[in-house]
């Protein structure tokens, strides 16, 4: 039994599942989790010893790759000064200006702890703007684990939703409208059969938590016209998307502007954070200017703030998108070229430095369609990349992410593992 295994077991008597987040212990790719000793760059080194290029980076916030120094020093020099205050910091403001300063939606913001935070708290702020309770989602899009949006479609957009966990009582999900992604016609139908008690639309704008589905042209900017017609505050949730697909996140890659935006990942460097922000009308709804409560005693911790400020000005500095960009193609043509030649249907859906693997004949543009891909194919692909040291997702429906530091031998290596691992199916 190697040092992985051990840990697990020991883990098992202790944490629910051995784990601390579900998706870490490889129930859908089978096997044994291993357990990170280290990480830096774009790799991580087992407990074990064992170097693995790194295509899940945290879930998406090492854009600059693992241990990055500049992160390192910003903390080091924070960490100088305290852990924690219970007041207000320097670098809280600091960190909203260079928010507002990025996200042209964002007139005013506030920090949270994790993008759960973020999108409930959001959520929360559009109920009390409104003065309405209903909320529309989408089928497949994940917000975090809030009661009243682990809900999925029952049999079709206009039924309301059903509880997807167990402890999310039904009162709850039925304030909770599920549409489904891609599908204008019937999002508008559900606006009208719900006329004035929508108080908002939450979204992915690239839903990444299902693999990775890419709206279709003119998708997003369809729910801004909805919203605005019926009144209802449109929330763009790009814990994911934020500052990886440029400084704006989507926003960068389209004019559509939302009413509200939930940020995470990235902008903490690597240690828990979220936040939301805004139109300042509607921010200041907020206490203590305004009913609707929200609060956090680690919100806007100084540790965080330091990491996130170095994350995000480094991508200031640096503007990497293009790259990333390039490694993101250079994977995806890699991965299609091999299906093409092995004779299996593949799709590769991919933004910046983001992409995902359907084995699918068709393009994935929503939830069903993801689902109903070939997960016994990934997870073929997920063992066999995995023994020759390049670690994806350990979920079919998940997406993976690159950093710069993949740039060089790493995405060679990826490239080779990822096209003999295709192959081999």
């Amino acid at each position: 039994m190697n040092n992985s295994e051990q840990l697990f077991q020991r883990a098992l008597a202790m944490i629910p599942g051995g784990v601390n987040s579900p998706v870490r212990a490889f129930r859908s790719v089978g096997g044994t989790p291993f357990f990170t000793r280290s990480a830096d760059g774009a790799r991580l080194t087992t407990a074990d010893g064992k170097e693995l290029v790194d295509f899940v980076l945290t879930w998406g916030p090492a854009i600059h790759g693992h241990n990055d120094p500049d992160i390192r020093a910003a903390v080091r020099e924070a960490l100088d000064r305290g852990t924690s205050f219970g007041t207000p910091n320097p670098l809280e403001v600091e960190m909203a200006e260079l928010i507002l300063s990025c996200v042209p939606a964002v007139k005013k913001v506030r920090m949270t702890n994790s993008g759960t935070e973020a999108t409930m708290s959001a959520i929360r702020l559009a109920r009390g703007y409104t003065g309405r309770n209903k909320i529309i989602k989408f089928s497949g899009c994940y917000h975090g684990h809030v009661d009243s949006l682990l809900v999925k479609a029952g049999s079709g957009a206009l039924t309301q939703g059903n509880p997807d966990s167990a402890g999310v009582t039904p009162g709850t999900a039925a304030d909770t409208l599920v549409a489904e992604y891609n599908n204008l016609p019937a999002l508008s139908a559900l606006f009208d059969a719900n006329a004035g008690q929508v108080a908002g639309l939450i979204v992915e704008p690239y839903p990444a938590n299902v693999g990775l589905i890419l709206p279709d042209d003119g998708f997003l900017a369809g729910l801004r016209a909805l919203c605005t017609k019926h009144g209802a505050v449109l929330i763009f949730d790009e814990v994911m998307t934020g500052f990886r697909l440029s400084l704006a996140g989507t926003q960068g890659l389209h004019d559509v502007v939302p009413d509200l935006v939930c940020m995470g990942k990235i902008i903490g460097g690597g240690l828990p954070v979220g936040a939301f922000g805004g139109k300042a009308e509607i921010m200041d709804k907020l206490a203590p200017l305004g009913p609707v409560y929200q609060a956090g005693t680690l919100s806007g911790n100084p540790l965080a703030m330091a990491a996130g400020l170095a994350s995000v000005r480094k991508l200031k500095a640096q503007n990497p998108f293009a790259r990333l960009d390039a490694l993101g193609r250079r994977v995806r043509d890699t991965l299609l070229a091999a299906a093409q030649a092995k004779g299996v249907p593949l799709q590769v859906p991919q933004v910046g430095s983001m992409f995902s693997l359907f084995f699918n004949a068709q393009r994935v543009r929503n939830y069903d369609q993801a689902v109903a891909s070939n997960g016994d194919l990934y997870r073929k692909v997920f063992r066999t990349s995995l023994d020759k040291g390049v670690y994806l997702a350990p979920s079919p429906y998940e997406t993976a992410f690159l950093s710069t530091a993949h740039e060089g031998r790493d995405i060679d290596k990826a490239c080779e593992v990822l096209d003999a691992a295709v192959r081999s199916l």
